[in-house]
């Protein structure tokens, strides 16, 4: 009869004797020009204070230090390591990182996860933005180009759990009759003495019906049965058929309070919005979930970001910059952005808050072209009398003002908007080229959004225009393409928002570290825009 031979766990004891040889002073096996040796040097003056209240007073002190722990996981970053298993590996096998540790415990990856879950939210924050200070202070950073960008990057939820708000209000109104109607029967059947009202049909009121029926099926003492061969009574459907209306009501209450102004979200991460990606692998316009992350950028560091469930970048520009002056010591002056944060609320908050804005009109790229010259029914292409407050168009017809009305956007600024129409477009042969409307030829247009439009052209059509549009290709559009090409960060770790962002901190911090360290090394210090060259 065979043995089955079993193989040990030890696995030195047939082999030969491998002896590794270190030195006993590890710092000889780091170069002295290390990142590793610039990240301690960076962070060695910030101010922990925060950070080590987060860990309570009472009982033993952890196994690594929170300052140490901090580093591990800017580290990690630093050299896309993501997840907390493959930074405890590292921690066991990368010689960078046991010098990092300086002789304490290799963290165990629950550590690490709980450090970054729980112990840093909302902390390091604080720390990104005393690094910031630091550039400022060593002259990387001088607070005064501000370049702003934002991309999508997909949420780790599910991309098959979505929830969506049209198809939410449309089961609520059925179910809405469908209880109406339930409830109105069920009041000409038995006195209830609730009273219904007209207004919509509540969780509260679903939850009298139900203690109502059960006070009664007490009092009559009836039995509600279940399984086959079972009869329920008429009082035991009621219930359960007012139970079910109650947890749907209670489904939809809650996916109204997490649309929160959006159009959808994900189950799995309910802060997550449904967006387009750049990524479209199978070329379908596939809805990911996903954040709207936006970075602002100066002399190649990022100084700032914030993670919003907001599909559109014009709607996040304003609560950025409030993020920038609340955080940084000094104000920017010029905000260069693409144009997908240009509107007229935008505009006048620049002009309130002293800013200069640096923003391509959306109609830019189109307007150089020649064809669009050709397009007749467009305002550009009529002529307009400002003494007159009227427009030329091609058939030498004038469109007058008949009216103003005002538009309120999705944020809740409120724009003045004057109509126009034309005076007679009856007979004219320009007409098919001009509008497709069945009558006159109208026009709405915001005096002041026109206005900032043309003060912020002016601007990016000067010298310093063209410097600061280029080097936004370049600073801003950069950082994002190392993030998610030469790091691949192509999707979030953790859920939710306040993860989300610890996330992206830890990100940035570490991308900070090594953009200095490159700068270092390329003696490019100092040098905070590039310049235009001219072949």
């Amino acid at each position: 009869m065979l043995q089955n031979k079993t193989i040990r766990k030890n696995y030195n004891e047939n082999s030969g004797v491998y002896q590794l040889v270190l030195p006993l002073n590890m710092e000889v096996l780091i170069p002295e020009d290390d990142s590793v040796r610039l990240l301690c040097h960076m962070t060695e003056g910030l101010d922990y204070t925060n950070l080590n209240k987060a860990y309570s007073s009472k009982g033993r002190n952890p196994a690594v230090t929170p300052k140490t722990l901090f580093r591990v996981l800017v580290y990690a970053y630093m050299n896309d390591i993501y997840t907390s298993r493959k930074i405890e590996e590292a921690c066991r096998r990368d010689i960078n990182f046991m010098w990092l540790l300086q002789g304490q415990k290799v963290p165990d990856h629950n550590t690490i996860a709980r450090f970054r879950n729980g112990r840093i939210k909302g902390i390091i924050e604080g720390l990104f933005n005393q690094l910031v200070v630091k550039l400022g202070e060593l002259g990387e950073i001088q607070y005064e180009n501000i370049f702003i960008d934002g991309t999508k990057i997909e949420a780790y939820a599910n991309k098959y759990t979505f929830v969506w708000k049209k198809t939410t209000i449309k089961n609520e109104q059925k179910l809405q009759e469908k209880a109406r109607a339930f409830l109105v029967k069920l009041n000409k059947e038995i006195e209830t003495g609730i009273p219904l009202s007209e207004s919509a049909i509540t969780v509260e009121t679903l939850q009298n019906y139900i203690a109502f029926l059960k006070e009664k099926q007490q009092a009559e003492k009836i039995e509600f049965v279940s399984g086959k061969g079972k009869r329920k009574t008429n009082l035991q459907r009621a219930t359960e058929t007012l139970e079910e209306f109650l947890e749907k009501q209670t489904r939809y209450d809650r996916y109204n309070e997490l649309f929160d102004g959006r159009n959808s979200f994900s189950k799995t991460d309910t802060d997550a919005t449904f967006m387009h990606m750049k990524e479209d692998h199978m070329r379908n316009s596939q809805l990911k979930p996903g954040y709207n992350v936006q970075i602002g950028v100066e002399a190649e560091y990022i100084v700032g970001l914030a993670i919003s469930s907001e599909r559109s970048d014009q709607l996040t520009l304003i609560s950025f910059l409030e993020k920038l002056i609340e955080n940084l010591p000094k104000r920017y002056h010029n905000v260069i952005a693409d144009a997908g944060y240009e509107s007229e609320e935008n505009y006048v908050y620049f002009e309130k808050q002293g800013l200069k804005p640096f923003i391509k009109p959306q109609t830019y790229e189109v307007m150089k072209k020649k064809s669009f010259s050709k397009i007749i029914g467009k305002r550009e292409n009529m002529v307009y009398d400002a003494v007159k407050d009227e427009y030329l168009c091609a058939n030498n017809k004038k469109l007058v003002a008949v009216g103003k009305t005002t538009r309120t956007s999705k944020s809740g600024y409120k724009s003045d908007v004057t109509l126009y129409e034309c005076e007679s477009c009856g007979g004219c042969s320009f007409k098919k080229q001009c509008t497709k409307a069945a009558g006159n030829k109208k026009l709405s247009v915001s005096k002041v959004f026109l206005e900032k439009r043309e003060e912020s052209l002016h601007n990016i059509t000067t010298a310093e225009g063209i410097l600061l549009r280029m080097n936004r290709s370049i600073q801003v559009e950069g950082a994002f393409g190392i993030l998610k090409e030469d790091h691949s960060f192509r999707r979030f770790v953790m859920r939710g928002k306040k993860n989300v962002e610890t996330e992206f901190l830890l990100l940035s911090f570490g991308f900070n570290i090594n953009k200095l360290h490159n700068k270092i090394q390329q003696d490019r210090c100092g040098c905070s825009l590039h310049k235009i060259e001219v072949a």
